[in-house]
């Protein structure tokens, strides 16, 4: 089906159809062209989320078993940072409390076909241009800002996406007509539309309307009524002042945010613990997770040097996850002398990690954790089992940003990230998004000598869950399986 020529009926001009057409001959040319190829994909136990709900990992190899049509549910993602994997473990977390089983479908990962290569380089050019955005201003400020916040919102951009999706499609074409298959982004959704599967759900995780996002023929899911009316809209996504034909209204769907059910079912508890450390002078606990891009690097590193003296004494604890990334944790150490002497490190022990995550919900916490898996599965969810027991999370406003846990914003990374500050900061359940490093600091002391602000986003978050607000996971596997006559 030809999604490249309109939009949810918005005509585009020849010039990007032709683009479309060149872009996708292009990466043919350079990965392959793998349209007449078959894939069947065999089912593997994830040795890290295994254990924790039941993920089975699907990939291109003899052995393993073969999909459970009947009690399974597809998980496409892909890893662009850790966000878009952590989306998908939510799912894959909620797909097993609602009693099936959740099969993880990482583009990524199948890099002996077109679409895995092509996806592969995309993520790559993406993580470039990440990282580069934290090392050159101007190189942020005159295109990486610009290009996340304006270029991306285009029909255009999804125009020629759809295009090169094509190329994604045989992937997808041998799975199982009659699974749910949810996308936690816009790419594997694309592919599974091309394919000819019926039920495929594309989550939307920004805050911001952008046409980047868009797969249509899928139900969209977005976590907040802003991000509703604005995709229903399609808002200027024709072009500055320019209005859109809109989005019918049974493509898109507000859930609320997607949250593991893990931590959306230990709200209450979670809360109340944070609560009674207050009460009790525990030392406050910090959570600071840190990607491959080294976001806001300098921040964290002054945020650390500030507190050196505290962290050395025990009165406060800091859990700092720098994922799979061995350099930045270096780095950091280097910048910060004497930092890594104060380092109690969990590297690369994941039954270590977990006892300690678990352990940290009945026992006092002081000084510097720092947590370093090289499996990639590990590396993302050490976070999610450290948010339970933390009393705020330091982060930028990605992802995270919609998560049941109080929160510190610090300086985006790509304009879109904006908007999720002010999701939270609007709900209370976080910060607005402070973009110096004086404000960050003058924040973070409030937070950690005084109770107020603190008790206040825990207050919110309670008010929040009551209301129905993270439970967006649960929402979108029960839509999957109703639309699956499976509910």
């Amino acid at each position: 089906m030809d999604r490249t020529s309109q939009v949810f009926g918005n005509p585009m001009p020849a010039a990007v159809v032709r683009e479309a057409k060149k872009k996708k001959r292009g990466y043919a040319a350079k990965y392959g062209d793998d349209s007449q190829a078959v894939y069947h994909v065999r089912a593997f136990d994830n040795p890290v989320l295994g254990p924790e709900f039941g993920l089975q990992n699907l990939e291109l190899r003899e052995g393993g078993q073969p999909i459970d049509a009947q009690r399974g549910v597809l998980v496409g993602n892909i890893r662009m940072g850790f966000g878009h994997y952590r989306i998908a473990m939510a799912i894959a977390s909620a797909v097993r409390q609602r009693g099936y089983i959740p099969y993880w479908f990482d583009m990524n990962s199948f890099a002996q076909t077109t679409g895995g290569r092509v996806v592969a380089r995309l993520n790559e050019l993406y993580s470039f241009g990440s990282r580069l955005s934290q090392r050159n201003a101007l190189f942020n400020s005159l295109y990486w800002e610009p290009l996340n916040y304006e270029g991306f919102k285009k029909l255009s951009f999804n125009a020629v996406d759809q295009r090169v999706a094509e190329l994604h499609a045989p992937l997808c074409a041998q799975l199982p007509r009659d699974m749910p298959f949810i996308a936690t982004h816009v790419w594997p959704a694309q592919a599974a539309l091309h394919a000819g599967l019926p039920n495929v759900i594309n989550m939307i995780p920004d805050n911001w309307p952008m046409g980047l996002h868009l797969a249509e023929g899928a139900l969209h899911t977005v976590q907040s009524p802003s991000a509703a009316l604005g995709y229903r809209l399609l808002r200027e996504m024709a072009g500055k002042n320019k209005l859109s034909q809109p989005m019918p209204a049974n493509s898109i769907h507000c859930v609320g945010h997607y949250i593991d059910h893990e931590l959306a079912s230990n709200i209450e508890a979670d809360c109340r613990a944070r609560l009674e450390r207050f009460r009790n002078k525990q030392p406050r606990r910090l959570l600071i997770s840190v990607g491959g891009a080294g976001a806001q690097f300098e921040i964290i590193g002054e945020l650390l040097r500030r507190y050196q003296s505290r962290l050395a004494d025990g009165s406060l604890a800091v859990y700092l996850n720098v994922g799979d990334h061995a350099a930045v944790w270096e780095r950091l150490a280097a910048a910060v002398p004497g930092l890594a002497g104060l380092a109690t490190r969990h590297f690369n022990d994941w039954p270590e990690t977990r006892l300690f995550c678990t352990a940290a919900h009945g026992q006092p916490v002081g000084g510097l954790h720092v947590f370093l898996n090289a499996d990639k599965y590990a590396a993302v969810y050490a976070t999610n089992l450290l948010m339970r027991s933390c009393d705020v999370l330091i982060t930028k406003p990605s992802e995270l940003a919609f998560y049941p846990v109080p929160k510190l914003f610090i300086k985006r990374v790509g304009g879109h990230e904006r908007w999720g500050a002010i999701r939270s900061a609007e709900l209370g359940d976080g910060t607005y998004e402070m973009e110096s490093l004086e404000s960050a600091a003058q924040v973070l002391d409030l937070m950690i000598n005084e109770d107020d602000i603190l008790s206040l986003q825990c207050e919110c978050i309670l008010n929040a869950h009551k209301a129905g607000v993270y439970s967006g996971a649960y929402r979108i596997v029960d839509l999957s399986l109703q639309a699956a006559g499976r509910a």
